[in-house]
């Protein structure tokens, strides 16, 4: 069963088929994100795309991650390919959804073959975009999910497609509708330069945090198990476990299971099986961290979980390199420390979010990690340990 999240998708669809005159760069494009597994998927499909569709508009979703082995544009192309065809054939689906706007059951006629599009020779994705828009006389989305897919090399000619085809229909004042792009996905730091630096097609675009799932959502899987006559913690524990857990939805059932086998069912018990789960999930990063950059991938990841949350503290200066020697015992050079970086953010377990600013990519584990710490740090200072559930 899904937990429906209205008010956040009309909020959206509002924002992107509506903007006020101060909110009309979203026909940029838009970059949502956040880490992996809070549902952003999962709301796109069965509450975003449904509910811009309703409003009239002609919605093409894609996931890059359908087929990581294809090239982005294929996929992309593919899909257009296919929602097209669609729109040609009489007494479609989407026809039938679409007949409030005046175009008929008979279908689309397209000036171009539907098998040229992408291809050397053929239409291009711009010139199809521009001409949907014309005939359709409405907006068209194309949401691409996991674009970070589209960072590199292999996507760049996705990219510059995809503003093409943007800047055909969008800068068009005669254009029947906007052509409007949403980029989603959880590598923060190579969705902030798709946006931003020069060299990529959709510099300026705004960028956003998908908002995680709420207290509404707890109290929800809180009522349909207590239908099934589970042991349930209190909505507080469970919430603040949610918190704890990163606004995983998988995280809180398998806190939940292990639940189950707590001796006293209590929310001290839940707390604590939050906590563990959390912690193991720290060490997973950290570990990480250490198996692409060794010793000194450990030392970096870190130094920037302990330092300020706006990613300002050195990490290439004459203080860190003497930290990273003296605790390795061996000399260490700038040119490793970037290359260690570099390695860390490729794997998105820090991200860049502006010049020699770094932080931890997922923000719940650098929380547990400086948490841990501060645990270990008192134990072995021989001071008393904080109760369950609270705040450090």
């Amino acid at each position: 069963m899904l937990f429906p999240r209205p008010d956040y998708a009309k909020a959206l669809a509002d924002q992107l088929l509506s903007p006020s005159g101060l909110h009309t760069s979203v026909r940029s494009g838009v970059f949502l994100s956040n880490i992996r597994r809070v549902g952003k998927s999962t709301f796109l499909r069965n509450e975003l795309v449904p509910e811009l569709r309703q409003r009239g508009a002609i919605v093409i979703y894609v996931d890059l991650w359908a087929n990581v082995n294809r090239a982005p544009l294929d996929l992309v192309l593919e899909a257009v390919r296919a929602q097209l065809r669609e729109l040609q054939t009489p007494g479609s689906g989407l026809l039938k959804r679409l007949k409030g706007m005046g175009l008929g059951a008979a279908g689309l006629t397209f000036n171009f073959q539907l098998d040229t599009l992408g291809q050397p020779g053929g239409v291009t994705l711009a010139q199809a975009m521009h001409e949907l828009v014309q005939k359709a006389r409405t907006d068209v989305v194309l949401i691409v999910d996991e674009v970070q897919q589209a960072a590199g090399p292999a996507g760049h000619a996705l990219m510059a497609a995809l503003k093409a085809a943007r800047d055909a229909v969008n800068g068009d004042p005669e254009a029947k509708g906007h052509f409007l792009f949403i980029g989603t996905g959880s590598h923060r730091s190579l969705m902030n330069d798709m946006a931003t630096k020069p060299s990529h097609p959709f510099k300026g675009a705004v960028t956003a945090p998908f908002e995680p799932l709420p207290q509404d959502y707890v109290a929800w899987k809180l009522d349909q198990l207590a239908a099934d006559g589970v042991r349930l913690p209190s909505l507080e524990a469970a919430w603040r476990g949610f918190q704890t857990l990163g606004h995983r939805p998988e995280e809180l059932e398998r806190a939940l299971g292990q639940f189950q086998a707590a001796p006293q069912g209590s929310d001290a018990e839940f707390d604590l099986i939050c906590a563990t789960l959390a912690y193991a999930a720290a060490d997973m990063e950290f570990a990480r961290a250490g198996e692409i950059g060794g010793e000194l991938g450990e030392l970096v990841f870190a130094r920037i979980a302990d330092g300020p949350e706006d990613g300002t503290r050195e990490l290439y200066g004459q203080a860190a390199l003497a930290d990273y020697t003296a605790a390795q015992g061996l000399p260490v050079e700038v040119k490793q420390v970037q290359t260690t970086v570099d390695g860390l953010v490729a794997a998105n377990l820090i991200a860049r979010i502006g010049h020699g600013r770094f932080i931890i990519s997922d923000p719940y584990v650098r929380g547990i990690w400086r948490q841990r710490k501060a645990l270990t740090q008192a134990l072995r200072a021989g001071k008393p340990v904080l109760d369950a559930g609270e705040k450090p």
